[in-house]
């Protein structure tokens, strides 16, 4: 071939080589300018600045990114077995314990063990090298996209920027180990978005630090929600801003941007916060953004669905702090009574909730634990749940873990509600069902207590608290509720599990001759000194404060210190009442060997 030819033939790969990259060059660019028009499409709201709303604690005096202490976040390929790269995404500052939310991967709950927590002075310089370490409390699964590692408080003159470090390793956690730092802020839990979900066409975000009256429904024109990606702690971002709906306690419901109600997948992850416009004689102030740890996750998107594609036609809700010996008597009994579907809130157990509640999902008693870290919260919990059970109950009943329904014998007066003689299997269900069919208007069924005492003993009874409980006080108390999810008032308030509902529906208070709730309120000293230590609900005074000393929430002639009393046995005995004992021990007990279902679990596996 001649030296022309030879020219021709590499013309020819060079136009050819020329198109090829000039085309893949064209494509890439309308790439990134389709990305972009999207961008700019979905970022079509004002810019803000988060400096607008200063956290409690900020700016770490060493941050745990490499072994050279660098503050690039890197990533690695694993974490023993953790899905990575991990990063610290937020941090909040409870009374007894700093949460960290760690994003990147699934952790383990055995991450506990592996993990230890490090603190820094305030005053170190960041070359200084030293710090301080304790064990992690505990790691749990959170939401769809982060995990929970709990830590203790820092010492005294150490700052609450806490970090982590894998056990048993000099130095600090780098690169090989994968854990990066997003954010060196510390959000204290008394002011922060905390939890948001979707419900239809709304945003529902839970919110503390806006100090709402309780059981009241508040002015939405004064609040604003503000949805974006990547991180908050910035000059400025751009973000979507909606209108709010509704506002009541800590509750704040949101339009959703157009984008995102078009798609709710592109919600899935989104941080969302409140935005608050104080008013003061007449004049609106500058809006300010409350700081957020929310993230959306429609959990109900990839919960449980029911078979056959109908409902459950009853369900219930709780919310728990170490009831693990308690919770298998109570879910098995009112399983019997017809419940199918159980939410279980922990509020951070730490006394194997978590295992119990896994093996009665074994068992088929379709059991879901949903970690739920925020304390003093339980009004804004059920309302959570409210949302969450919509798409798959017709009736949900929320309740505690102590409270147990029952039926005295039926007369022919109470036929409208159940059959007649004892109730039988699934009656509870039953009960709810007919009310399904037979009135478009009853959003609520109201129930009364009977709150029960030691009666006389002094250890906790073996058989269970149906069985061991028979003494309570004369008069009933304050009534729980069932109710229809989609009868409540788009607000969602609720103070201690009564709900209000949307105009047209109404609630039905059941005859006490009817049906009652035995609530073991009053147990034995050593189940009730936990229950002193610890409450739940925002809107009730825990037992050391000393406010509202007469009110039905307190123990009678019980004080601010958990000290018993020297005729705790014999306290709130003014009744003796064996109907439930009778009951159950009627209908549950083994014919054979007269081991209740919960004793007969403890005898099989050898657990309390």
């Amino acid at each position: 071939m001649d030296s022309s030819d030879q020219r021709r033939k590499r013309k020819r790969i060079l136009r050819q080589s020329y198109s090829l990259h000039h085309l893949l060059s064209v494509r890439s660019l309308l790439v990134c300018f389709s990305f972009f028009t999207s961008l700019c499409v979905l970022s079509y709201t004002t810019p803000f600045r988060s400096s607008a709303y200063r956290p409690v604690q900020v700016v770490s005096s060493l941050s745990l990114l490499s072994s050279s202490i660098s503050r690039k976040v890197k990533s690695v390929q694993d974490f023993d077995g953790w899905l990575l790269p991990l990063k610290i995404e937020s941090r909040v500052l409870f009374p007894d314990h700093v949460l960290l939310l760690v994003g990147g991967g699934k952790m383990e709950k055995r991450g506990a063990e592996e993990l230890e927590c490090v603190y820094y002075g305030k005053f170190d310089s960041i070359d200084s090298g030293d710090f301080d370490k304790k064990k992690v409390f505990s790691v749990d699964e959170y939401d769809g996209f982060r995990s929970i590692v709990r830590c203790p408080l820092p010492p005294v003159n150490y700052s609450s920027v806490v970090n982590l470090k894998r056990r048993g390793k000099n130095g600090i956690l780098g690169e090989k180990f994968g854990f990066g730092v997003d954010s060196q802020t510390v959000n204290s839990w008394e002011n922060v978005a905390y939890e948001a979900t979707l419900d239809g066409d709304s945003a529902v975000v839970f919110v503390k630090g806006l100090n709402l009256r309780p059981d009241r429904e508040s002015d939405p024109s004064q609040f604003s929600c503000h949805f974006g990606l990547g991180k908050w702690e910035g000059s400025e971002r751009f973000m979507l801003t909606t209108k709010a709906l509704t506002a009541a306690q800590e509750v704040v419901r949101c339009a959703l941007p157009k984008t995102i109600s078009r798609n709710h997948d592109k919600a899935q992850g989104i941080r969302v916060t409140v935005g608050a416009t104080p008013h003061a004689r007449n004049r609106a102030h500058k809006r300010v953004l409350v700081p957020s740890v929310a993230k959306i996750f429609d959990s109900g998107a990839v919960g449980k669905k029911r078979s056959l594609g109908r409902k459950y036609e009853l369900c219930v809700c709780t919310m728990v702090w170490n009831q693990a010996p308690a919770i298998r008597e109570w879910i098995m009994y009112h399983s019997w009574l017809g419940v199918e579907r159980w939410f279980i809130y922990d509020n951070n157990s730490d006394d194997g909730l978590d295992e119990v509640v896994q093996e009665l999902d074994l068992e088929n008693y379709n059991v879901t634990r949903h970690v739920w870290p925020w304390i003093k919260t339980q009004e804004a919990g059920f309302s959570h749940c409210a949302v969450r059970a919509k798409d798959e109950c017709n009736w949900v009943s929320f309740m505690d873990v102590d409270e147990y329904f029952y039926f005295p014998y039926s007369t022919p007066g109470h036929q409208n509600f159940r059959a007649l003689g004892y109730a039988s299997q699934n009656s509870l269900r039953a009960l709810v069902a007919n009310f399904s069919s037979s009135s478009k208007t009853i959003g609520e069924i109201r129930t009364s207590c009977h709150s029960f005492g030691p009666s006389g003993l002094n250890s906790p009874p073996p058989q269970g608290v149906t069985v061991g409980y028979t003494c309570r006080l004369q008069s009933p108390e304050r009534h729980k509720s069932i109710i229809r999810p989609d009868a409540l008032d788009t607000t969602l308030l609720n103070v201690v599990h009564h709900f209000h509902l949307r105009k047209g529906f109404e609630y039905l208070n059941l005859p006490q001759s009817t049906a009652m709730i035995n609530h073991y309120k009053y147990q034995v000293w050593e189940v009730f000194r936990a229950k002193f230590y610890r409450r739940v609900a925002t809107y009730v005074a825990d037992w050391q404060e000393n406010q509202n000393e007469g009110s039905r929430d307190r123990a009678p002639g019980l004080g601010t210190e958990a000290i018993e009393p020297p005729d705790w046995p014999q306290k709130f005995c003014e009744v003796w009442d064996t109907g439930l004992r009778d009951f159950v021990l009627a209908n549950l007990a083994d014919p054979s060997t007269g081991l209740l279902p919960w004793a007969r679990h403890s005898a099989l596996t050898g657990k309390n």
